[in-house]
């Protein structure tokens, strides 16, 4: 009983779950990393938690569904309220209440597994679509680059390389289509950049404010575009996924007015500069992409 009482006691003191805290080493032990003496679930000398593996596989398993399913049930919680109450979700966040939410960060990366997932899946029942995505990143295969010795060198350099390219569509597209996972990461920290200087003259926000606005829009947006993804996976219900498009700007507009406390005119208008400001670093950063796999090609002599 005493043991029954001391593992709840710990549970509720480290947020561990009932499976996990079963394991844990007795107030007194010392601690198998520095030897101090344990006075609660973590060391309070190195900060390792005092828990031993030595257990059953059958143990592991359901430590592992009910960490997913209990620990980090945040998830469920967030979700709903990142959809509807985006603006709420921000600022409870950045007003210290973030023990209910997931963090920002871990959401968007769980966000981009699901995103790309989604599109494996689509590649995986319509593989016409890789083809599609390949022919759409090869750069046309006669340019006129005019006269002069650096042209002409960009020439030599460039047209066997988009030659060998339109003849390789899928394995230039996969090439390009494997930087995707690292564009959508780099987005975040322009994304945050460019929040950055439409606020510019707002003091009151920082980085950090702007990169967990972020994240948490970027979120929504990769979460719309796999719903969107699936929904084309059922024919006829195309109509469904223009309509979702629109919820894009939708959400933004409620999201950005209600952070930053910004008018209708302003929201709308640095929503605009965000659109054109975001599309073109995308195409910069697409072009760069291209340049880089382009000059990775190896070329076979004549």
């Amino acid at each position: 009983m005493d043991r029954d009482l001391e593992i709840a006691a710990l549970a509720s003191v480290g947020g561990l779950s009932r499976a996990r805290s079963e394991h844990l080493s007795r107030v007194g032990q010392p601690c198998a990393n520095c030897e101090a003496a344990l006075q609660g679930p973590y060391c309070y000398v190195c900060g390792q938690l005092a828990e031993d593996f030595d257990r059953s596989i059958a143990s592991l398993i359901v430590e592992a569904f009910e960490n997913i399913f209990h620990t980090d049930g945040r998830l469920f919680r967030t979700l709903p309220r990142l959809i509807l109450k985006p603006a709420t979700l921000t600022r409870e966040y950045l007003a210290g209440r973030r023990a209910s939410q997931m963090p920002p960060l871990r959401l968007f990366l769980v966000v981009m597994v699901v995103f790309f997932l989604v599109g494996s899946v689509r590649d995986l029942v319509h593989p016409k679509h890789a083809a599609v995505a390949a022919q759409a990143t090869t750069i046309p295969s006669h340019l006129a680059l005019g006269s002069g010795s650096k042209i002409q060198a960009l020439g030599d350099w460039l047209m066997p390389r988009v030659n060998y390219a339109s003849t390789h569509k899928r394995e230039f597209g996969a090439a390009i289509d494997s930087w995707l996972h690292r564009i959508a990461i780099i987005f975040l920290p322009i994304a945050t950049l460019l929040l950055a200087l439409l606020f510019v003259f707002q003091r009151r926000f920082f980085l950090f404010e702007h990169a967990i606005f972020s994240m948490h829009s970027l979120s929504f947006m990769g979460l719309l575009f796999a719903a969107i993804g699936l929904i084309l996976l059922i024919p006829g219900v195309g109509a469904a996924a223009d309509l979702l498009v629109l919820a894009a700007p939708v959400h933004l507009f409620a999201h950005m007015r209600g952070v930053y406390r910004t008018s209708v005119v302003g929201t709308l208008v640095r929503m605009a500069l965000l659109f054109v400001f975001s599309n073109i670093a995308v195409a910069l950063l697409f072009l760069v992409v291209i340049a880089w796999e382009l000059n990775a090609l190896t070329i076979p002599s004549a």
